[in-house]
């Protein structure tokens, strides 16, 4: 399964990592612990060893079922986390309400020390290899943000340092005041905007660049028809991507595609991992799984390397289906 270097921390994990959204249940119609805790065991044992979660993935639930999921199998895994989405304080900005909870986006140096040692205990380890801001805290400058994860560096609690949902901008002021390994990004076939700036940035700083959400939501998976339902807290399901005229043309993209997928014996969720990876700047996909078998088919997408002409060959079919 081929690795790549978590930018300049030299720590290498598989092309294709596990997230860990859904596996927390929040706008995904729950979890079910078991099934989820199978799922990364399964993935673990298809080679696959990034594992992404995040303290808002569920209000802790995502991180405490990883731990659990990885007992005994610790040093086999590169395991990354999030800071700077947090409940138990209205400092900082509003984000979203989770549950009978209001998340603030807050990246004070305290309560950045303080999240880490929280998700040290749900993880149940010593260190965490990868420690996010999850989203940007504009009231906090980076500069104090980056001082605390300076310190959880020095005192061995995390090993390499990323944010999220950031800009180049953002980037280059995290540079300013110590080494940044990762940037972590929506993107997939259909989310692109990051070809403007970050993925540039990150080629000429050499950043590793995590792509999140790569099969849109399941939308790029194949397995979601016009005629789906999304029902319940489903975020699915106010969503204009995810209209019938939108999964019609998707679809179609989908279908154009089958051809390329079968030279090389994949699925098409699997060629469109291939295909994300393959794209300037992105080192890897963050790919989420509700049980066992999603896991297994995700981890082989990691195997394939996909020759040129049939990379370009696919772009050319995004750039026709104009999918939002």
């Amino acid at each position: 399964m081929r690795v790549r270097s978590l930018g300049p921390s030299c720590i290498e994990a598989t092309v294709v990592g596990l997230g860990t959204w859904a596996i927390g249940g929040w706008l995904w119609g729950g979890t079910d612990a078991e099934r989820s805790i199978d799922a990364i065991r399964a993935g673990i044992d298809a080679g696959i060893t990034l594992i992404d979660t995040a303290p808002a993935y569920g209000l802790g639930l995502a991180e405490e079922l990883v731990g659990k999921a990885m007992e005994g199998r610790r040093e086999e895994l590169v395991i990354a986390s999030k800071c700077g989405l947090v409940w138990d304080t209205d400092q900082g900005t509003f984000h979203y309400p989770e549950y009978d909870k209001k998340l603030h986006r807050h990246l004070g140096r305290e309560s950045v020390k303080t999240e880490v040692e929280q998700s040290l205990k749900r993880l149940k380890i010593d260190c965490i290899d990868l420690m996010q801001t999850h989203w940007q805290d504009e009231t906090t400058p980076i500069e104090e943000t980056m001082g605390a994860l300076l310190e959880l560096k020095e005192e061995g609690k995390i090993r390499a340092i990323g944010a999220s949902n950031a800009t180049a901008a953002h980037m280059e002021e995290y540079r300013r005041a110590g080494a940044l390994d990762v940037d972590q990004e929506k993107y997939s076939m259909i989310d692109r905007q990051c070809e403007e700036e970050n993925l540039p940035y990150c080629q000429k700083y050499n950043i590793a660049f995590l792509a999140y959400s790569p099969l849109a939501m399941g939308l790029l998976t194949g397995k979601i028809g016009p005629d789906r339902e999304f029902t319940g807290d489903d975020i699915r399901k106010d969503l204009p991507r995810f209209s019938k005229e939108n999964r019609e043309k998707t679809a179609a993209l989908l279908n154009a595609m089958k051809p390329i997928a079968g030279q090389y014996n994949l699925t098409i969720s699997q060629l469109v991992i291939a295909w994300t990876v393959e794209q300037p700047g992105v080192t890897h996909a963050l790919v989420g799984a509700r049980n066992p078998q999603q896991a297994e088919e995700n981890a082989h997408a990691a195997e394939v390397e996909l020759e040129k002409d049939d990379v370009q060959t696919i772009s050319g079919l995004i750039e026709k289906a104009q999918i939002l």
